[in-house]
């Protein structure tokens, strides 16, 4: 069994350092004329405080919340409440799918949403573009860690105060125990998932290509989808942890581009936003 559980771990690290060196080839030569004018120390220093300001710029972005930004709030929490009427069938349906499943996706999909595996596939992106002097990557990888590490605290918080039982215990979708040490009362929201998405979102938001995004996006969903077929989260944890993912990368991806390219608009022909309805929840792209 642990001769099993060796291999497909080390499975799962060759396909992350096939992915980063795939993301890496087309990129390592698109460096600004200034980069090799800093030092690592100073590229690391201003990196590090470029992450911590897009954790406390999307820490307080309720408080300059204008029309859009509430209605964008007020659509996912009713697109919540609307598929919280589905936990109990959904979960159903997708726990009696988990035999004919593959142990590759399923393992995939668990590893990805570790915060061990997360944090190695962030900080892998950010010292390739350290060390190569690639802002691209630099600022992708600022994306990552300070992206992660914003969803990890919200998560985190949640899962102590909220103290949902997950469908695996047994006693229903409305069953709380506000803050319960029990891991059988931590399944809301769903950490894989806030963790797994925010991560392959963030790296697909870097490419123009609309392929390239949703395969990306679509890895992304693997955790959540894996934690839906082990019976530890109902569908509503993972639709709102996606939802967060998309809304707070979003807001951290907007001010890195402020800070560290004033005057600078994005040149992405596709716009991407999250959209939240009665029974629905998805990504628009807009040409």
């Amino acid at each position: 069994m642990n001769n099993t559980k060796s291999l497909m771990n080390l499975k799962f690290q060759v396909l992350i350092f096939s992915l980063i060196f795939f993301l890496g080839l087309p990129k390592l030569k698109a460096q600004t004329q200034d980069l090799d004018t800093m030092s690592t120390w100073k590229m690391l220093g201003y990196d590090g405080a470029s992450a911590f300001g897009g954790l406390k710029h999307a820490y307080s972005r309720p408080f300059h919340w204008e029309k859009d930004d509430f209605i964008t709030a007020g659509a996912i929490i009713l697109g919540t409440g609307a598929l919280y009427a589905f936990d109990e069938e959904s979960s159903d349906w997708f726990r009696n799918q988990e035999e004919d499943v593959p142990g590759i996706f399923k393992e995939t999909g668990y590893y990805l949403g570790k915060p061990l595996y997360n944090y190695s596939i962030n900080g892998g992106v950010y010292l390739i573009g350290l060390f190569t002097k690639n802002e691209k990557w630099r600022k992708t990888g600022v994306l990552l860690i300070s992206s992660a590490t914003t969803v990890g605290l919200i998560q985190s918080v949640s899962k102590t105060f909220v103290g949902r039982a997950r469908p695996i215990a047994d006693v229903g979708k409305g069953n709380f125990k506000p803050f319960s040490k029990e891991a059988a009362y931590h399944s809301f929201p769903s950490g894989h998932t806030i963790l797994a998405f925010t991560t392959f979102y963030a790296i697909g938001k870097q490419f123009k290509n609309p392929w390239a995004k949703g395969g990306f996006y679509t890895l992304g969903l693997l955790s959540p989808v894996t934690r839906l077929w082990s019976g530890a989260h109902w569908l509503t944890d993972v639709a709102l942890s996606v939802a967060v993912s998309v809304v707070v990368v979003d807001s951290i991806d907007k001010y890195l581009n402020k800070e560290r390219y004033p005057g600078i608009m994005s040149r992405d022909k596709i716009s991407w936003r999250l959209q939240v309805g009665p029974g629905t929840i998805g990504l628009r792209g807009t040409f």
